[in-house]
């Protein structure tokens, strides 16, 4: 598939997403929203890339839904605008989060509305000094979408999760930072190639047993311990079954570093 929204590389084990729509501020059409699905499938199914980074091209990671190219549908004569989170951004952000490799969110500019949701949905997010999170949509009359009155509360907390909901105000990268939101923030020229780096050493760790963690925290987040311990004891089972574990106990014994194959 050609795509036309979007930048799509991959180099030693790592993949690399750029949406590709900076005069709009990388806001989401269907078609992008396609683009990146039909993307994730083709990583995951292909299993050569161990790590993926999402990012956005120019000032912003992304602004979110366009407004001009999103299905609006209709509910009795009106318009739904959860007619194309149904068919499309719901999906995506469940792709996301489905992934089997880790997942780096290099946010470079404006992370406002689904566009947050995406950002917020890597495993490790990095923002540079320029960047910052918006949930604007009190300002148009709607309610935050993505995952955001799920995530959110659970990242910060449910007084400044509603009061960042509610009064629509930028959040820097550094208070984001203080937060707990994202982990790290760059200088605005170091970001990618911090962003590379944390890929890259994701990359050649045990890509199943990331996997494995990636879920089971998300899955965690919604047991009770007893529950969250027995689906523990389950991936235990599965990770202590791979190749890369007997690796990780050998290199161990032999006092080296181990080298991980993703298997």
């Amino acid at each position: 598939m050609i795509y036309e929204h979007l930048i799509v590389e991959e180099s030693d084990d790592v993949a690399t997403i750029t949406i590709n729509r900076p005069h709009v501020l990388n806001a989401l059409s269907m078609q992008t929203v396609h683009e990146l699905l039909h993307a994730l499938e083709q990583i995951s199914d292909g299993r050569t890339a161990r790590a993926l980074i999402l990012t956005g091209a120019g000032r912003a990671f992304c602004s979110g839904a366009d407004l001009n190219a999103v299905d609006q549908g209709s509910e009795e004569g009106k318009p739904d605008r959860g007619a194309g989170l149904e068919t499309a951004f719901n999906p995506l952000l469940e792709s996301l989060r489905r992934l089997p490799i880790p997942l780096v969110t290099a946010v470079n500019g404006a992370a406002a509305g689904g566009g947050c949701g995406y950002a917020l949905a890597g495993d490790i997010v990095i923002a540079c000094k320029s960047a910052f999170f918006l949930q604007p949509f009190a300002h148009i009359g709607l309610v935050p979408d993505v995952g955001a009155t799920w995530l959110l509360p659970r990242l910060i907390g449910k007084q400044r999760a509603t009061a960042m909901m509610m009064l629509g105000e930028r959040i820097s990268a550094e208070q984001a930072y203080e937060w707990g939101m994202i982990y790290q923030v760059t200088e605005d020229a170091d970001l990618m190639l911090t962003a590379k780096s944390l890929a890259n050493r994701l990359a050649h760790g045990p890509t199943m047993a990331y996997g494995l963690m990636r879920q089971g925290i998300m899955d965690c987040m919604e047991l009770e311990l007893s529950e969250a311990l027995a689906l523990e004891r389950h991936n235990q089972m599965v990770a202590g079954q791979t190749e890369d574990h007997k690796e990780g106990v050998t290199a161990f014994l032999e006092k080296r570093p181990p080298i991980f194959k993703g298997r």
